[in-house]
């Protein structure tokens, strides 16, 4: 029994030595096959969990992707045949982020993304700058 035991954690080792070292020759067929998967089959909770991004980028792919709503409406571009490249692709891949990992509407992670730009940029949420210089005339 003992034999056994030793056999096969042996045999796994090497078996996952050897496919660790030739990943590059099977890794991608493996990958395009999960894709494959993913585009027939829907898994419970994988709306949360991973979302590809189209690589062309248009104003259709984004209201494809959850990037539009009432006040911040796509449709229109979409309606007068804009041929711009849609959404910035790294704003995208944030709100993205926020909306999956803190589960929120597109309009509320829009909100939290600007936020985040605002402070990293030296900006107070009522809108004026946090500079100690800043002198206003209102």
């Amino acid at each position: 029994m003992g034999y056994l035991l030793y056999s096969l954690t042996f045999l796994t080792l090497i078996t996952g030595t050897l496919l660790y070292l030739n990943r590059a020759r099977w890794l991608p067929a493996f990958q395009d096959s999960v894709a494959h998967l993913q585009d027939t089959v829907r898994f419970p909770g994988s709306d949360y969990l991973y979302s590809r991004l189209a690589p062309a980028g248009s104003f259709e792919d984004d209201i494809e992707a959850g990037l539009s709503s009432s006040t911040f409406d796509l449709a229109g571009n979409v309606a007068d045949g804009d041929s711009r490249a849609g959404l910035d692709d790294g704003a995208k891949r944030e709100i993205l982020n926020i909306m999956k990992k803190r589960r929120l509407k597109f309009d509320e992670a829009r909100k939290v993304y600007m936020e985040q730009r605002f402070r990293e940029n030296g900006i107070g949420a009522d809108g004026r700058p946090r500079d100690p210089k800043f002198v206003s005339f209102s």
